[in-house]
Parts: structure tokens; C-alpha cells; sequence
């Protein structure tokens, strides 16, 4: 098991360290970034497992490649453990696909014990929340009432078995909801939707509600594109204009026309999914800014 997350920095990484030894698994604490040695360490160790943001994995694949190592058939990674930021089903599709994994959808924060409130299953279809540790709660982030099953709201939870530093009625400020019905895997804990964003992610351009992840899920569509992207929201005269920057994939030929032909499409999914038009433009793979840790996705440079 290899943990990018951080150890001995992130309460996530010991999480996942002092769990994965209770379980016998050889662990590597790797700490996060410097992705050279955690191409070194896969390889060298054999890793079969690894806990990572979404964001990371993505860029790992990529550092691999760049070494002349193709995850699917020169290592034995298996299993992905990702969390810590919000993703889409298609960034998820698409990260098993680069490193020949099952990726594992998982959800904590410091305050609740790190990346230990809530788990997918095998069957991937919702994260099973610990119910015997945390007492859950779907609310109206407005009017703080709670929702019925199987509506959006803001994630609330209450610790149930911590003595040093219980939190009652904790705002999370992610946005999910729960699932209704039962898992095929029997277990009876109640499942929670991956999350959409969070309450406090969102932003207005010209009176539009808009969340990231609307915009990425959108992007994620197209193969032709990359998974790096950037949102900028800036005021232009006396107007705010929305501008997203988008990598183009390897697979891209260098065919004007059919850039031209691809921004517009681009463009017009995303106008019929937010409602309003932004401006795409498409850069060259690896020109837009890369991190180790979770990615900037959005910058607003409006006059404040």
C-alpha cells in the first residue's frame, strides 16, 4: 500500500498508515508530491494499492508515461483509493483507464479523522458512512432544515465515539445526498452520492449559479481533451466574463480546423449546461500549471 497523501503531515495519511498495518499490508509512506520517487516506489515495491487525490492520480499516470512505463502492464497497481476533492464519474472512468485500476471513492476530513467517515464498495455505487462513528444529516445549506432521501443538501455530521474532540451538528459545507434503497454488498449502513461540489465552491457569473464540477464533467466528455483545466472569472468593461482554459489530449492533431470545429462544441455543451456562454480556448498539453497537491480550478480576479 503506498500513501501519497502525506504522512506524518496530513491526519489522512496516518489514517490510512496505521490501518493499513493493523491490516498486515507493507506500507509505504511515500508523503505527497515528488512524483519521481512515487514512480520509484511503485515500481521498486511492487505497489499494489495507492491513496491519492484524483487530481494527483492523473498526473501520476502521466509521470509514468513520461518514464517510458505503461501502469496497466508494468506495474501491479490494482486499487486506487481517491477523495479529499470533488471528481466526476468521468475524471474517475478516466483515471482507471490510464493506470489499469478500480478506483475507490472515499470521504473525511482532519475533522472527523481524516479519510474515515465514508467508503465505497466493490459495487461502487455510493460511499457506505460509518454509521456506528458518525451520526449523518441532510440539509437545506438555506434554511438549515433537513431534506427528504435522495435530494441534494449539505452534509452534517455528529461524532459518536470520540472523547477528546466531539463535534455536534458539524456543517461540512459538501453537497451530496443520500441514496435511497439497500447496496447489493448487504451491508446496511446508508450510502451517501459522491459530492457534488461544496456549498462554498460555487460562484455567480451574471446571476448564474455555477459549481466546477458542472464545468469538468462537461470537459471530461470530450476525448479529445486533457484533465487539466483552469476557470477564470474576470471583470472585462463593466461586465464579468467567464474564461476556461482546457489541455488538449496526446491523441490531438494539430489541425486548426478542427480545433476550431471542437471549441465550439465545447462551448455549446457547456452554454446548455450552465446557461451561459463562456469563452473556451484550447492549449497545448502541459502548458497550464501542475500540482502535487489538490489543483486550483478556479480563479476569480473580478474587482472585488
Amino acid at each position: 500500500f503506498q500513501n501519497t497523501s502525506g504522512y506524518g503531515m496530513f491526519t489522512g495519511g496516518l489514517g490510512f498508515q496505521y490501518g493499513a498495518e493493523r491490516l498486515g499490508a507493507l506500507t509505504v509512506p511515500a508523503a505527497a508530491g515528488n512524483s519521481l520517487r512515487q514512480v520509484k516506489f511503485i515500481t521498486d515495491f511492487g505497489t499494489t494499492a495507492i491513496h491519492a487525490i484524483p487530481s494527483y492520480a492523473t498526473r501520476l499516470a502521466e509521470v509514468l508515461f513520461e518514464c517510458g512505463i505503461d501502469p496497466r502492464k508494468d506495474t501491479k497497481l490494482k486499487t486506487l483509493i481517491i477523495g479529499a476533492e470533488p471528481h466526476t464519474e468521468e475524471q474517475r472512468k478516466r483515471i482507471e483507464k490510464l493506470l489499469g485500476v478500480k478506483a475507490y471513492n472515499s470521504f473525511g476530513m482532519s475533522e472527523m479523522s481524516g479519510p474515515g467517515v465514508a467508503f465505497e464498495c466493490t459495487y461502487q455505487n455510493g460511499l457506505h458512512l460509518w454509521e456506528d462513528c458518525f451520526l449523518m444529516e441532510i440539509i437545506d445549506p438555506e434554511t438549515l432544515e433537513p431534506v427528504p432521501d435522495g435530494e441534494i443538501g449539505e452534509l452534517v455530521l455528529t461524532t459518536l465515539d470520540r472523547d477528546a474532540m466531539p463535534l455536534l451538528r458539524y456543517r461540512t459545507r459538501d453537497l451530496t445526498r443520500i441514496i435511497p434503497g439497500e447496496c447489493p454488498c448487504g451491508r446496511t449502513h446508508r450510502r451517501i452520492d459522491r459530492l457534488k461540489g461544496r456549498s462554498d465552491d460555487m460562484f455567480i457569473v451574471k446571476g448564474v449559479n455555477i459549481f466546477p464540477m458542472q464545468i469538468e464533467k462537461i470537459l471530461l466528455q470530450f476525448k479529445e481533451l486533457g484533465t487539466n483545466y483552469l476557470i477564470t472569472i474576470e471583470t472585462i468593461g463593466n461586465n464579468d466574463e467567464l474564461m476556461i482554459d482546457v489541455e488538449l489530449g496526446e491523441l490531438f492533431t494539430d489541425d486548426y480546423s478542427q480545433l476550431q470545429q471542437l471549441t465550439k462544441e465545447i462551448t455549446h455543451r457547456l452554454k446548455d449546461e450552465i446557461l451561459l456562454t463562456p469563452k473556451v480556448k484550447l492549449v497545448d498539453r502541459g502548458s497550464l500549471p501542475q500540482s502535487d497537491g489538490k489543483a486550483v480550478r478556479v480563479k476569480d480576479l473580478r474587482k472585488k
